[in-house]
């Protein structure tokens, strides 16, 4: 192997390691302070290196997102197990997948290159400015995907994400990033003074971000809570995903989630089971097994579930809410869809060379455009199921609901015994901090969970247990300033922090 060889591999794995350190401090390993080493060490190393050119800035961003990305996405893999036909694409799904959501960083060290960065603090600025730009575009081209953001690594700390009910997750995700960035300082011509000034400045923040956030959760604690008139039971079943794939009877799957349920029929209760537990009926046969439920439940019952319906040759993923004689009292339709899940992109054509989606049958879902909120016996939920809990300031389309509940149901058995189900729980406290209100979630192989507004889980199971969750009170709090204004605040950022380069710039250049 020639020196040149050599030192290009040398060149790739550096970045890419660094994401690969980066992604331990996501969900569930939460080791937040990775960020502080791999990012400065990243615009440094970006540039350090930028006689190279464009295509060498841009593999940097690249190489940093595929070894980020690899490392905390393997399991979406665990989708592609349950058929044989669907087995030869894994290695493609490990590697494409991680290899095109990399391009966004690629595309932000690209960027940030051709601005010409330099050893001083406005590159810090610049960078955080691009790359969490970029982090929002990716979280909404092609559909988006806004999973895994830098700010999720603060999950677990719930005191230093209070903010998130005033600026929202994007915002934050700008701040936490240049606060990462920071300690680049350390590789610049800065005297000692300065570089030890900027270490404190860090330190100074995360510590009144910690007390701020320790307020406002006493300040909570603080308020009394409404107590319920209706039980509201929230049922994890774990019920294997393979019924999807056989033949499975409905009547034993019912029969378990009853029995799991234990209902009372003197009682007020709404009972909460997941999404897509009937997965092998559509809603329009429910009327089938009406004698299960007229038997089990009573009039002081509404049950929740998600199931499948069709109408007009459409087929749709919907939550529903029935009474014990399985009447419908309330439906909702999935507003967005998982992409190569849910729906096939460019469906025509890739149903030419074989490809179909992963999920049951070979018809792509089709999705609603409107989410109305679902009264139940005087209490008012915001319906979301599975995939729609991960967007930022897109739950509450209107911003004018007033609801008691966010209600999320899930089938997180495609990802297995992995780290998925964490990541994907870990959207809901950012949902409910931002949306100011308290998360009931039933997850099937996931975790199921009572979350508060101030994102402290009130109860949960995990994923390898069943049970039920028992709401019978909760927190009302005021409105937060993120759902008055929404993403608007991200850019509202945008502007100071662009005026802010402009200025650093202007000063550097006298």
């Amino acid at each position: 192997m020639t020196l040149l060889k050599y030192n290009k591999i040398i060149f790739y794995i550096i970045p890419f390691f660094l994401g690969l350190i980066s992604s331990f401090s996501l969900p569930p390993y939460s080791f937040f302070f990775l960020n502080f080493f791999t990012f400065p060490f990243l615009l440094f190393y970006l540039i350090s290196n930028k006689h190279l050119g464009k295509f060498s800035s841009f593999s940097i961003g690249w190489m940093f997102g595929f070894g980020y990305f690899i490392s905390n996405l393997y399991w979406i893999t665990n989708s592609l197990t349950f058929e044989e036909s669907f087995k030869p694409l894994i290695p493609f799904a490990l590697i494409l997948v991680p290899l095109f959501l990399g391009a966004f960083y690629g595309l932000a060290t690209l960027v940030s290159f051709l601005i010409d960065l330099k050893k001083n603090f406005s590159s810090i600025i610049i960078f955080s400015t691009i790359l969490s730009l970029f982090e929002y575009l990716r979280s909404f081209i092609f559909g988006g995907f806004p999973w895994n953001l830098i700010i999720f690594s603060l999950t677990d700390y719930l005191p230093l994400i209070q903010l998130l009910s005033f600026v929202g997750t994007y915002s934050l995700n700008l701040l936490f990033i240049t606060l990462c960035l920071i300690p680049t300082i350390i590789f610049f011509k800065y005297p000692n003074k300065i570089k030890i000034f900027y270490l404190i400045f860090i330190f100074l923040v995360m510590i009144t971000n910690f007390i701020f956030g320790n307020l406002i959760i006493k300040n909570y604690e603080k308020i009394e809570e409404t107590n319920l008139d209706t039980l509201i039971k929230v049922i994890s079943p774990k019920i294997s995903i393979n019924r999807f794939l056989e033949d499975v009877n409905p009547k034993e799957i019912l029969i378990d989630l009853i029995n799991t349920s234990k209902p009372d029929k003197e009682k007020k209760t709404i009972f909460i089971f997941p999404e897509g537990v009937l997965s092998n009926i559509y809603l329009q046969d429910l009327k089938k097994f009406n004698y299960l439920f007229f038997e089990n439940f009573s009039n002081n019952h509404s049950i929740i579930l998600g199931i499948n319906s069709y109408k007009d040759d459409k087929i749709f993923n919907s939550l529903v809410v029935i009474d014990n004689n399985t009447n419908i009292l309330s439906k909702y339709d999935k507003n967005n869809l998982v992409p190569f899940g849910e729906f096939l992109p460019f469906e025509n054509f890739f149903k030419k060379l074989g490809f179909k989606k992963i999920t049951q049958g070979y018809l792509s879902f089709s999705s609603s455009n409107t989410r109305n909120l679902i009264n139940i016996k005087n209490l008012n939920f915001l319906p979301l199921i599975c995939y729609e809990i991960i967007f930022s300031g897109n739950i509450n389309k209107n911003n004018n609901l007033d609801y008691d509940f966010i209600l999320n149901i899930s089938e997180d058995g495609w990802f297995g015994e992995s780290i998925g189900p964490h990541q994907h729980f870990s959207h809901s406290i950012f949902r409910s901090i931002e949306e100011g209100k308290n998360i009931i979630r039933s997850a099937n192989n996931g975790i199921s969970a009572h979350i508060n507004s101030k994102g402290q889980v009130i109860d949960k199971i995990i994923t390898t247990k069943k049970g039920v969750i028992e709401v019978k009170s909760f927190k009302q709090v005021k409105k937060t300033h993120f759902i008055t204004y929404g993403n608007k605040i991200f850019f509202y950022f945008l502007i100071i922090y662009i005026s802010l380069i402009v200025f650093l710039k202007l000063r550097e250049n006298k």
